[in-house]
């Protein structure tokens, strides 16, 4: 889950940033600006930098063109991959880090999703037409940070705002409406800025001309946002998100408050010691926006391009938490474990305790994640070819005799050997 918002006291320069002094990336501006080009951070690393948030990746901004980057960066011995030529963005690779270098750009023609993009040198109209105020600012090398659109205002307040005209960057690539309740959901404080908001509304039907898989990218980091519980409930008040998720906008079919009671618990749960129990919290998050049981969690997995890996763990975990005992025994937890695995147990348990009629302390469901952290599914002692060397015979026999000695293994809390086991098997039978 997203972390709060603790901002870094300098505002102006990133000059005590250790992820900018890393040699790797040291050397890398050095190489790509020569002695006639220009090189800057630009965009989330400068804006997490600020807000206090984990630098991930850092991508950078040049006036060099894309066949200068990769020419300057193999001269110092650097793999350049040309990712994205055709928008003039090269991957380099430095002692095993990955960066990207895009070199400045204008958009030529854009139709909603795609754009066709002419390189330049001007930094204000690269600025200008990247999509929000905090995600347009740069830093040199040497730590200053330039801010041509009053991104650092807006960190300062924790608002998400559209650079200049809200519909003309909607209608540059219509992500940007979901882009907006992310980063908001993400990043900001108090109600979503109400002129990008408006502009939202008012092209939503643009939502409907995006790929799946954008869609999904989008939702499934939306949903572990701190605010997700509330913006999700603006965009469905908005018909935003019954459109992304490829349903009638003028309906509410999407239960926002099981998924307020799930983003709660799961939360709290990521500030405990518990947190690698849960994994990949989103797309748990997500299932439960599925509108319906079966149905509805297949549905959401087609529009949203969801693997079957993702669509089965969403569909297991809402089977399993109907009918889930929130009060069983460490012995019943390494059974639920064995059958179900270790994120199948956690993923039942959260969503069972977040549609119990009573309220479950949050460590006693510490303690059940704990329990099925510290035990690592055994296998079976007893195999069927051991049972057919017995003289089991190959058919129903075996398959029921294995099944019963599984149980009698299961029951025994997985403490039964091979040999114990194997000790009463006669004839055929256990």
């Amino acid at each position: 889950m997203s972390a709060s918002v603790t901002q870094n006291a300098d505002q102006s320069s990133l000059a005590s940033a250790e992820w900018l002094r890393d040699a790797r990336l040291q050397r890398l501006m050095d190489a790509i600006a020569g002695t006639d080009e220009d090189i800057r951070v630009v965009g989330g690393a400068v804006r997490n930098w600020l807000l206090g948030r984990e630098v991930a990746d850092v991508d950078l901004a040049t006036t060099a063109l894309p066949k200068t980057v990769i020419a300057r960066a193999r001269r110092q011995g650097l793999r350049a991959i040309p990712t994205g030529i055709d928008h003039g963005t090269i991957t380099v690779i430095a002692d095993g880090k990955p960066f990207e270098i895009t070199t400045l750009r204008r958009d030529v023609a854009t139709d909603g999703r795609h754009a066709t993009v002419a390189f330049g040198r001007d930094w204000s109209a690269d600025a200008h037409r990247r999509d929000f105020t905090v995600n347009a600012l740069y830093a040199t090398k040497d730590g200053d940070i330039i801010d041509l659109v009053g991104g650092i205002a807006d960190i300062a307040h924790q608002r998400v705002r559209f650079i200049g005209d809200p519909d003309t960057r909607i209608r540059e690539d219509y992500l940007r409406i979901l882009r907006l309740f992310r980063f908001h959901a993400a990043f900001g404080k108090g109600p979503v800025d109400p002129e990008g908001l408006a502009a939202c509304i008012r092209l939503r039907e643009g939502v409907t001309t995006l790929s799946s898989e954008r869609i999904g990218r989008e939702l499934l980091k939306l949903v572990a946002s701190k605010l997700a519980p509330d913006v999700l409930e603006i965009m469905q008040d908005a018909g935003i998100l019954q459109l992304s998720l490829g349903l009638d906008p003028d309906l509410r079919p999407l239960d926002i408050e099981w998924f307020r009671r799930l983003h709660a618990l799961l939360s709290e749960i990521g500030n405990g010691q518990t947190q690698a129990a849960i994994s990949a919290p989103s797309e748990l998050l997500l299932g439960v926006l599925a509108p319906g049981e079966v149905d509805g969690v297949r549905f959401l997995a087609e529009r949203l391009r969801l693997s079957n890996a993702q669509r089965d763990r969403i569909a297991r975990a809402r089977s399993l938490a109907r009918e889930f005992d929130l009060t069983m025994s460490a012995q019943q937890i390494r059974v639920q474990v064995y059958k179900f695995g270790r994120d199948g147990f956690a993923d039942a348990l959260m969503l069972a305790a977040s549609i119990a009629p009573q309220v479950i302390q949050i460590e006693t469901l510490r303690t059940a994640l704990a329990t099925a952290a510290e035990f690592t599914r055994p296998a079976q002692p007893v195999t069927g070819q051991d049972l057919i060397e017995r003289g089991v015979q190959p058919g129903p026999a075996l398959g029921s005799t294995l099944g019963k000695m599984t149980q009698r293994w299961i029951d025994s809390d997985f403490t039964l050997t091979k040999a114990d086991l194997l000790s009463g098997l006669q004839c055929g039978s256990d």
